[in-house]
């Protein structure tokens, strides 16, 4: 992935580290990125589509970066530089007074962000239902509420475009999902998430001055040049998903457009985020069974009924699989190679009305000539750092060993946490390494985060 960013913004929120394109480059080399180009918007214009067109535009100086493809958090400004501070441990400033000189001297120390749970006013939450309808087209929706927020011209502009950058990598430009966001003192909850036929949905588009139905909408936009790119997801579905507030106003009419009444600006406090889906996370019985040495009836995995591949047989019950098959497909680069997820797997629940349940997992693998236990392990501790839980058996966390099939004997070890085991980590085995088509050692570490949401 390749990303833009303004040089003038980069310099202010990170000094000292990016005062020359030297000293960036550098910087972007020992993080693991790649400047790949200093250029500036006109200068962009100019080579695509001549000096002419290029009169006017800005010439500020932009780095074009490429990014990890897994490390979405780097789309924007804001999140690169602070995975850089966090790296050069400049995300905390504190003022020290020596007493004995009485001179004041900068420390540095790293502090993770911080994010908490607001309730609303009312002490009412939010609610978004999704109607049987959608299963035809569009089945699932996720939604969360941003709150006491405030925008600037930069954050406004920097929001808006990783929310498209998102639209262009992960989500696989809103095939797989779409995401909209929305100005929640403008609308009323409850929302519906449903699917009606495309006559039946009239609203004005975002930045239009009038209403359309959906069928009109599609044909307004089949020439924009934004747009027109993502309209072949849905028209010819006999259904058009659509979010409503209470009132019955639209949200959006996922994943083609939103709503003008409910368009966020710089004056926006709380924001209204609902992201639409085609599927939820699948995977094959041989990747989270089979290869790593597990039956796949003690798995808990939820299977897919007529799946199209063997690929979509079951939802993942662990991030493994995935990882490793990422690496196969990388074995030529040099190592050691490093990667971690953070993501959903799927268990069957009786408990749930739909019989199975989410759970929010991440796994790091590292892959190199050496095993790197103790690599894997100090991620460990990193980790329960950020996470300010402390090493003990009372009320922190430890590690215990245990045999597990993925695993290496003797080199596996259960990890507990505030009570109760949340993963494991080791080295894996020499069958599971062969049977994904690995050739060298590899360390790997999964746990639920849930307790820590």
């Amino acid at each position: 992935m390749r990303k833009g960013v303004g040089t003038i913004q980069l310099h202010r929120l990170l000094p000292s580290h990016a005062d020359s394109d030297e000293e960036f480059d550098e910087l972007c080399f020992q993080f693991g990125l790649e400047l790949d180009e200093i250029t500036s918007e006109k200068e962009i214009i100019s080579k695509e589509q001549g000096d002419g067109k290029a009169e006017g535009v800005s010439d500020i100086i932009l780095y074009k970066i490429d990014v990890p493809a897994n490390r979405y958090d780097l789309l924007c400004l804001e999140g690169l530089v602070r995975g850089l501070q966090v790296f050069k441990e400049r995300v905390m400033v504190v003022m020290v007074l020596q007493p004995e000189t009485e001179t004041s001297v900068l420390k540095f120390r790293v502090r993770a962000p911080r994010y908490k749970r607001i309730m609303p006013p009312n002490g009412e939450i939010q609610r978004l239902t999704i109607n049987e309808e959608t299963s035809q087209v569009r089945p699932y929706a996720v939604a969360a509420v941003l709150r006491n927020i405030t925008f600037v011209k930069d954050r406004y502009d920097s929001f808006i475009d990783l929310q498209e950058k998102l639209h262009q990598n992960i989500c696989r430009k809103r095939s797989l999902v779409a995401i909209g966001t929305h100005d929640l003192d403008k609308v009323s909850g409850p929302f519906t998430y449903t699917a009606k036929p495309p006559l039946e949905i009239k609203f004005k588009p975002l930045n239009q001055d009038k209403e359309y139905s959906a069928t009109e909408i599609m044909d307004l936009y089949r020439t924009d040049s934004h747009l027109r790119h993502y309209l072949h997801i849905i028209e010819d579905e006999p259904l058009y998903p659509v979010i409503y507030d209470s009132s019955g106003v639209v949200l959006s009419m996922p994943p083609i457009i939103n709503g003008d009444h409910s368009k966020i600006s710089l004056n926006t406090k709380n924001v209204f985020i609902e992201c639409t889906a085609t599927d939820l996370t699948k995977c094959s019985q041989e990747d989270i069974a089979n290869k790593l040495g597990v039956d796949i009836s003690a798995t808990k995995a939820v299977h897919i009924a007529n799946p199209k591949t063997a690929e979509f047989q079951v939802t993942r019950t662990t991030l493994l699989p995935g990882l490793l098959k990422t690496i196969a497909a990388n074995r030529k680069m040099p190592l050691p190679l490093k990667l971690f997820e953070i993501s959903d797997i799927v268990v069957k629940d009786s408990t749930m009305d739909v019989g199975a349940r989410n759970h929010r997992h991440l796994c790091a693998v590292y892959y190199n000539k050496n095993p790197g236990f103790e690599v894997i392990h100090g991620l460990l501790d990193r980790i329960m750092q950020l996470l300010e839980v402390p090493p003990n058996k009372d009320s922190g966390y430890y590690i215990k060993a245990t045999e597990d099939s993925a695993f290496f004997p003797g080199r596996c070890a259960e990890i507990y946490a505030k009570g109760q085991s949340i993963g494991n980590l080791g080295v894996l085995h020499p069958d599971v390494i062969t049977k994904f088509e690995l050739t060298v050692p590899c360390s790997a570490l999964e746990i639920t985060i849930e307790p820590f949401l």
